[in-house]
């Protein structure tokens, strides 16, 4: 368990989940020098909204946000919120992940986090029904009003059927040591 696995624990007994989830990120010092902020989360945590503010801490050499500050802000959100949404049954890791700079962003920049209940219902449908699977998500790094994109991260998020994981690691570990 995780240092951060058991703040949450402790931290249950007295917040919501979505509280958690939001005081979690901004205070965590991997989280926070992305210089990131989340801004809401829903009670079922569907949705999440961060905020990456311009300023001194994530200017590069040509006065827009830095494009690392992008990445690790977006980077593990929807894997996280994930994870907390389908619970302990399931193994959900980041698989891979790509980063697509569409304009120098010398603004405040914001972006949304969704998973839909059928997009949940699916993704446990397939689960169950092949053990393993990968999803997409595709994350916008936008201005305030939506209207302009900045940048876009494809994140590449792998869900299993956690005693499924369980067997395949056991028997990957049985094959290594017989060769």
């Amino acid at each position: 368990m995780s240092v951060y696995q058991k703040i949450e624990a402790l931290a249950s007994k007295v917040l919501k989940k979505n509280t958690i989830f939001r005081l979690g990120f901004n205070l965590s010092p991997m989280y926070r020098r992305s210089t990131a902020k989340i801004i809401e989360v829903s009670e079922n945590l569907l949705h999440v909204k961060i905020i990456i503010p311009i300023g001194y801490k994530n200017k590069n050499y040509v006065n827009s946000i830095f494009g690392g500050s992008m990445f690790s802000a977006v980077d593990p959100i929807p894997m996280i919120q994930l994870l907390s949404i389908m619970g302990n049954d399931y193994v959900v890791w980041d698989k891979s992940a790509e980063i697509l700079f569409k304009k120098p962003a010398k603004e405040n920049l914001y972006a949304d986090f969704n998973f839909t209940e059928k997009e949940l219902s699916d993704i446990k449908e397939q689960v169950a029904e092949k053990k393993e699977i990968t999803v997409i998500k595709k994350t916008q790094l936008t201005n305030k009003e939506k209207s302009v994109i900045f940048c876009e991260v494809n994140k590449t998020i792998y869900i299993a059927e956690k005693d499924f994981f369980k067997q395949k690691q056991k028997s990957k570990r049985t094959a290594k040591t017989k060769n």
